[in-house]
């Protein structure tokens, strides 16, 4: 009888309100991840486990990001790299031979540069710094595990899920498919505070486990956006069609750089807390050539030379969604053998022919004038075999047209959401 192996992987964003309420610190503090305070993290060096695997994972969202505009055509872009990259990093634990090398080069880790260790090692610090309840901006991630009583787990997988990325066990019986589909329905829903409903509209036949992986994210901006002056506006989807958008307005002191090189302007837009959404607006016919141009290196040279400046900027309010076939994107990524009959995936349960025969991704993202929403998902199922003069008036940057977004986290130096939005109010799922 075949056997399936589901991971599901979870970020979450609850909608901005006016003022901050923090109702969260009871499940923070079921989630029994121990942390450390946010300004730690900055004294912790270069050598630190979340630094090292940093590059890595900013590789990684840029290569995913390119191999997903190459299907993508002109929807919207919408993803969490993290999301991904931490639910393939748990299923390496289980991964041996060339099954775990394909993992680790199709996720960006070179282990030449670092050992297998420090690689969930970072990301074991990645969920301390993110569940600290000190953070100004809220985040919080978790993981569980639901296996079936017929499913003997090998113990040095289950204490490596429990030690690096402290999944919680819960037993579930699969033979009755329909209960358990609840089941774990019911506790992504309770994660996601009814963000994410029926994520599982139901369970392969011989699914023996189920990894779920979530992340809660709540952002306010450090300066809001006053709604009234929130007005309608167009939105150009290309030289001659538009879409009427509600267009926010600041007129302040943003951290800007242009880009001349690649023909583009970057905002940074603080949340209050260590995380900062960085909005890139390609002049009009450069997409592609930025798009090309999406390296650690190009964005780390855009950090650096941010330079604050008063400026009108006008930006669309916007609520999209995106879904992706993760199977598909990392096999053209050359991660081929986990979803093959050669998959080895003893590390698991022993020898019981583990493979992956489905990933998906689906990812939402609410920008409105006191902050951020944003939340993903991932399901993996695993079966048997220019600053000119100072006298003019502030400069202008206006989002009316295809632009690009990133929301970085700078106490992990993880992206956590990044996309590209070319519709604001297309309703893609």
């Amino acid at each position: 009888m075949k056997r399936a192996l589901y991971l599901c992987l979870l970020l979450l964003g609850l909608q901005v309100q006016g003022e901050r309420k923090s109702n969260l610190d009871n499940e923070q503090q079921q989630q029994k991840i121990p942390h450390s305070p946010e300004d730690h993290s900055h004294t912790e060096g270069e050598n630190s486990a979340h630094v090292k695997i940093a590059p890595s994972n900013v590789d990684f969202a840029f290569r995913f990001y390119k191999q997903v505009r190459e299907e993508a055509g002109n929807k919207n872009i919408f993803f969490s790299p993290l999301s991904i990259s931490t639910a393939f990093a748990m299923l390496s634990l289980g991964a041996r031979s060339n099954t775990l090398s394909q993992l680790h080069k199709g996720l960006a880790f070179n282990l030449t540069e670092m050992e297998e260790q420090e690689i969930h090692e970072g990301f074991q610090r990645v969920l301390q710094l993110l569940n600290d309840p000190h953070r100004e901006v809220q985040l919080s991630m978790g993981n569980a595990l639901f296996v079936d009583d017929r499913l003997k787990v090998l113990q040095k997988f289950s204490d490596d899920v429990t030690n690096f990325y402290y999944s919680e066990a819960i037993s579930s019986n699969f033979q009755n498919s329909s209960k358990a589909t609840k089941e774990i329905n019911n506790y992504i829903e309770t994660k996601t505070h009814g963000k994410i409903v029926d994520l599982l509209q139901s369970l392969g036949p011989g699914t023996v486990m189920v990894l779920v992986n979530y992340i809660f994210f709540k952002g306010y901006w450090e300066t809001p956006f006053n709604e009234l002056n929130t007005r309608d506006d167009d939105f150009w989807l290309n030289a001659k069609n538009s879409v009427k958008v509600k267009m926010m307005h600041q007129n302040k002191h943003f951290n800007i750089h242009r880009d001349e090189k690649f023909s583009c302007w970057v905002v940074e837009i603080p949340y209050k807390g260590n995380a900062v959404a960085l909005f890139v607006l390609p002049d009009e016919g450069t997409m592609k050539q930025v798009e090309d141009a999406l390296i650690k290196e190009t964005v780390s040279n855009w950090m650096q030379s941010l330079e604050k400046r008063k400026i009108y900027l006008d930006l669309p309010k916007f609520s999209i969604s995106a879904f992706y076939d993760i199977k598909s994107l990392l096999e053209k990524m050359g991660v081929t053998e986990v979803f093959s009959d050669q998959a080895d995936l003893s590390g698991v349960a022993g020898k019981t022919g583990l493979t992956v025969s489905k990933a998906i991704h689906k990812a939402v993202v609410d920008v409105r004038e006191n902050g951020t929403e944003a939340a993903a998902a991932t399901v993996v199922e695993l079966m048997l075999m220019s600053a000119g003069p100072a006298s003019p008036p502030p400069l202008h940057i206006k989002f009316n047209r295809s632009f690009l977004m990133m929301i970085i986290d700078k106490t992990t130096l993880n992206i956590l959401f990044m996309g590209k939005i070319v519709n604001p109010v297309a309703k893609e799922d």
